[in-house]
């Protein structure tokens, strides 16, 4: 989803250039091929994912690091990519992350998600880190067709997370120009789900949009949330419909993050949370621009928001968030007859 930043370079510009000097360009692959059949899903496979700062787990990190963030969420927590990937007897680490040239640079993974990515726009439409990093965020379109110039194809020991949607539904505007907007996005994102699966894909996981009026943004709006839960609501019906018209909705497990969301928020307290959606783990005043991307336990609004809130910051889920959709993710997985 996207990120309001406009970080200062004076406050974390020298400390991320030694990180960066320290961490070098490799990041590691993705892989469930070496790993144990005892993998708690009952099956292992290799984890590729696509989409924004929902997945992203750690695109940024060698400037975020700087000042102890590194992924949109309660650092160092997970986000719930690296939570399905154990589960299925792997890891997953960044396709790219940002170097010292202000560019992205392979690092060997297979996460290739990035915060602030939409399904199709260019990342220079937009201003993303723009003063520390510049406008360098991958679209999914461009994510995928990245993976396939590497790799060629993807095989059936891979399952494949696909979720985007969310910024392009904040982007929108209102209705009725971003109406149609959104709908282009969802109609562009179910053509690359069919290139997904027409390129060999067979374990396939589409995520719908969340409700983005019921995050700690959309309730503070103006409107309470109303036009972003009208639009994420287009968003999803148009992508169901395309998905139909591509033909591939029967050869795909989707995942409703949006009735999950607003269950989960409903439900806030049996699941663990004291805060639901009315509150953010992350201290707006002692977290660097109020983003979980520079939040750490440092700038925790208590040491347990982690865990006892559902937000980190007005977009993004907790570390406990994240943990409770991944099990929900799994869930729909074994129900497709896949693991366990």
């Amino acid at each position: 989803m996207r990120v309001k930043l406009n970080v200062v370079r004076a406050a974390i510009s020298s400390a991320a250039f030694a990180f960066l000097a320290a961490c070098g360009g490799g990041g590691g692959s993705s892989s469930g091929g070496s790993t144990s059949s005892t993998a708690p899903g009952g099956v292992t496979l290799q984890v590729v994912s696509f989409g924004d700062s929902l997945s992203d787990v750690g695109t940024y990190a060698p400037i975020a690091s700087a000042v102890g963030g590194g992924k949109f969420t309660t650092n160092p927590g997970q986000v719930w990519t690296q939570d399905v990937a154990q589960y299925y007897g792997g890891s997953l680490t960044p396709a790219f992350t940002i170097s010292v040239d202000h560019k992205l640079s392979a690092a060997g993974g297979l996460g290739y998600a990035e915060g602030g990515s939409t399904v199709a726009t260019a990342a220079t439409q937009y201003d993303f880190l723009t003063d520390v990093i510049g406008n360098i965020e991958m679209p999914v379109n461009q994510q995928v067709s990245s993976f396939l110039s590497t790799y060629g194809k993807f095989n059936s020991n891979q399952l494949v997370l696909v979720w985007a949607g969310a910024n392009d539904i904040l982007r929108a505007g209102s209705p009725p120009a971003a109406t149609a907007t959104v709908q282009t996005a969802a109609t562009t994102l179910a053509q690359v789900i069919a290139s997904i699966v027409n390129n060999g894909a067979t374990h396939v996981v589409v995520v719908n949009a969340p409700n983005v009026g019921l995050s700690p943004k959309g309730i503070t709006s103006t409107d309470g949330g109303a036009n972003y839960t009208q639009l994420s609501q287009v968003f999803n019906s148009t992508l169901t419909s395309a998905l139909q018209t591509q033909g591939v909705q029967n050869k795909v497990i989707q995942v409703d993050s949006y009735t999950w969301l607003t269950q989960a928020i409903a439900n806030y307290q049996s699941n663990g949370f004291t805060v639901s959606n009315t509150g953010q783990a992350c201290d707006p005043n002692k977290t660097p621009d109020d983003t979980s991307l520079l939040c750490s336990p440092a700038t925790y609004v208590s040491t347990d928001a982690d865990q006892k809130y559902m937000f980190a910051d007005d977009l993004h889920p907790t570390t406990h968030t994240h943990a409770l959709f991944a099990q929900y993710v799994e869930q729909q997985i074994a129900a497709s007859g896949l693991g366990h």
